[in-house]
């Protein structure tokens, strides 16, 4: 075998895994698609204008950072969300997706040893499952630190032993979170500063749901790190236009931090980056300066949580999302839940347990809910709740 030892004992995708338990069976009914967070509200149509007008671009090697209008632009929405001005030239690079980003984090910036150690990697349970691959390509453990409604599906990081923070270099957080929809509020924030000042380690914030909420923007890490004065080195956030402008298939996200830390992950990606095309990123530019398609997709969503909250509500251990756009819900198990769903209705959730590890007591804090996505059109998100609801919580 030729592969890393070290990729050698990596569980099943939660993709591959699915397919194999859904699969054998057949369908009760015409197909919801519930599982992958893929929007579906339109996208601006004066983007695919952008491209063409910049065309010629195909013709020449992208700039590796971000054009400048790009970068620029981001600054600029980096400004009018969360009130921190940074650097477009030193404090912010393009990515083609903020998945290469997440990934090559812990490369880029994390040390080989801490105290004498193998680092360790701080990860919610359950998580975007690249946090996991990009602490063990960091020659890092990663911990998982179990994010339930005991802990307001937030990770406590706090419950970490003090031996591993003493040898942690970095921790994940993603807020809004995914699956669970919950949000990192300023106490929050301000409180995994303090632990990351304390023990030395970076934050690494998936933040590309934040523009899915219900009434109020939640809070950034960068903008929590500004009012209390952090050095914003320590900070390093991601965003995508996946989520925020429906446009998963552009690819286009951005990586964000003080200079020097940015200085790092940039001379990483100038070996191995794959720079988004030239008219892609004058499309980004362009997204990224509008607000109007962002407040008409939020609104989209706003309409289909009510739909949940009218037809989940009285479901026991129902937690409506404070954001995001998934439903983190409440089953004796998970993929009994998923596979009866299916042949009953043909709607295809996604087994929690799909996205968590075990924990050191051998539990996966997953197994006991299934993740469906509010992605579809409003009647068929409708008529997928509905039979979510028929199905598995029929009193």
């Amino acid at each position: 075998m030729l592969y890393p030892e070290r990729f050698s004992n990596l569980p099943a995708h939660a993709w591959p895994r699915l397919r194999a338990l859904l699969d054998v069976h057949e369908g009760g009914g015409p197909l919801i698609q519930m599982t992958i967070g893929e929007p579906k509200h339109a996208f601006p149509a004066w983007v695919t204008d952008v491209i063409t007008e910049h065309a010629a671009g195909f013709n020449r090697y992208p700039p590796n950072d971000g054009a400048p209008e790009l970068k620029s632009a981001i600054a600029g929405w980096i400004k009018r969300r969360y009130g921190a001005e940074m650097d477009a030239e030193t404090e912010v690079m393009a990515l083609n997706g903020t998945r290469e980003g997440l990934y090559n984090a812990v490369i880029a910036l994390c040390p080989e040893t801490k105290n004498g150690k193998k680092p360790a990697i701080l990860i919610p349970n359950p998580f975007y499952q690249v946090y996991m691959i990009g602490a063990i390509s960091g020659a890092s453990d990663p911990v998982m630190v179990n994010a339930t409604s005991a802990t307001g599906h937030l990770p406590d990081f706090h419950s970490v032993p003090e031996e591993t923070l003493q040898r942690t270099t970095a921790a994940y957080i993603c807020s809004p979170a995914n699956p669970q929809g919950a949000v990192a509020d300023r106490a929050y924030w301000t409180d995994l500063i303090a632990l990351a000042e304390k023990y030395d380690f970076k934050i690494f914030a998936d933040e590309c749901y934040s523009e899915i909420y219900r009434d109020t923007p939640p809070v950034g890490a960068m903008q929590v790190a500004e009012e209390l004065g952090v050095d914003r080195n320590r900070i390093v956030i991601f965003h995508s236009l996946s989520k925020r402008s429906n446009l998963p298939g552009l690819r286009s996200g951005f990586v964000a931090s003080g200079a020097e830390t940015m200085r790092e992950i940039k001379q990483l990606r100038n070996y191995s980056g794959a720079p988004l095309p030239l008219p892609l990123q004058m499309a980004a530019a362009a997204v990224w300066n509008d607000e109007a398609h962002v407040e008409e997709s939020r609104k989209l969503y706003q309409e289909k949580f009510e739909i949940a909250d009218r037809i989940l509500g009285n479901v026991p251990g129902y937690v409506s999302p404070e954001a995001g756009f998934f439903l983190w819900l409440p089953v004796e198990n998970d993929e009994e839940a998923a596979v009866k769903l299916w042949r009953e209705t043909g709607v295809k959730v996604l087994p929690g347990g799909y996205l968590a590890q075990d924990d050191a007591n051998g539990e996966n804090p997953g197994n006991t809910y299934i993740r469906a996505a509010l992605v579809a059109p409003k009647d068929e998100t409708e008529r997928g709740v509905d039979l979510i609801r028929t199905c598995l919580y029929a009193a």
